[in-house]
C-alpha cells in the first residue's frame, strides 16, 4: 500500500503478506497524523490519533510552544507534550 501526497511524493508505504488482512483504522491513522504534522510542527507519537497529545517540534522552543499550543509539558528539552492543536 503506498500514499502518495499531492505533491507525489511518497508518504508512507506499507507491505502486507497477501494472506495478512489489511488493518484499515491504521492506514486513516496514518492519514490524519500525515495530515497534523503537515499543518502544525508536532510529531504523532505512537497509536495516536486525533484529540490525544502530541510531541512539540525541536525547532519551535518552549516559549513559542507554550504560545501556540494548549498545555504545554516539558520532559526534557527536547521531548515537550502539548495537546493536540487539530
Amino acid at each position: 500500500m503506498f500514499i502518495v501526497d499531492p505533491q507525489n511524493k511518497l508518504r508512507l508505504m506499507l507491505a502486507y503478506p497477501k494472506s495478512v488482512g489489511r488493518n484499515f483504522n491504521e492506514i486513516v491513522r496514518v492519514i490524519d497524523a500525515l495530515q497534523a504534522t503537515d499543518k502544525n510542527p508536532i510529531a504523532t507519537p505512537a497509536d495516536w490519533t486525533p484529540g490525544h497529545r502530541v510531541i512539540v517540534g525541536m525547532a519551535v522552543s518552549t516559549e513559542d510552544a507554550k504560545e501556540r499550543f494548549a498545555n504545554v509539558e516539558e520532559f526534557k528539552p527536547y521531548l515537550r507534550f502539548a495537546d493536540d492543536p487539530t
